[in-house]
């Protein structure tokens, strides 16, 4: 299955070492989610990702999204490698949850499967493909926002989701796009389908259009809206 931006996530039920997940549907509920999956346990970058991911918990919850890893290694195996990761990351020994976030268990590989989130490079000791470093962005109305998929050896900068997060999230509400390099508070673009008479009204305190050697007022600069 290959998963286009702006498709229905498939809805499922999964082991995670928090327990039982009936629907991942009402898991998400009316946040946004992050799901990355990473190739096993008990691995140096893995390790690095998801001690980082457990360090920047609360940024994510100041957007209101909820982060779920996945890989095909069992519950079990989860929970013994969470100490590792937060003894890497120097995480709380003791945490209410136990963790910051669910790791869904797919031994099976059937989620890997229908996300399309396996790696035919890479293989465990028995021939069987591992997931790659997948990571899915997901709206609150169960559609894919983003899809990026790194290769075993490169680990992830969350730091960038985190980016990408802000700028699906204004951009969702607000007529205006995010140019190269755009962080939260940069200057936006307003959307080429909106009129000048319109953008006068949506963007009160002004915006500056860069002129172009085409003559097309297409480039138009504007202070990020408030959301």
């Amino acid at each position: 299955m290959s998963l286009r931006l702006g498709d229905k996530i498939p809805n499922f039920s999964a082991d995670t070492n928090e327990g039982r997940i009936d629907s991942f549907h009402e898991w998400i509920g009316d946040s946004w989610a992050v799901l990355f999956s990473h190739p096993a346990d008990f691995t140096p970058v893995c390790t690095t990702e998801l001690a980082r991911m457990a360090q920047l918990m609360i940024e994510f919850e100041k957007r209101h999204v909820k982060p779920i890893a996945l890989s095909c290694d069992s519950v079990d195996s989860h929970r013994r490698w969470i100490e590792d990761i937060k003894s890497f990351g120097s995480l709380p020994k003791s945490t209410e949850p136990p963790f910051s976030f669910p790791i869904i268990a797919d031994v099976e590989r059937k989620l890997a499967v229908q996300f399309g989130m396996l790696d035919p490079d890479e293989k465990d000791a028995k021939g069987l493909p591992l997931t790659c470093r997948a990571a899915f962005v997901i709206g609150p109305e169960k559609t894919l926002k983003l899809s990026i998929l790194y290769p075993a050896t490169t680990g992830r900068n969350f730091d960038e989701i985190i980016r990408v997060i802000d700028s699906l999230q204004l951009t969702a509400v607000k007529k205006v796009a995010t140019p190269a390099d755009w962080k939260s508070g940069g200057d936006c673009m307003i959307i080429p389908t909106v009129s000048a008479e319109e953008a006068k009204q949506l963007f009160p305190d002004g915006f500056k259009t860069i002129a172009v050697p085409s003559g097309k007022e297409y480039i138009r600069l504007t202070k990020q809206p408030p959301l």
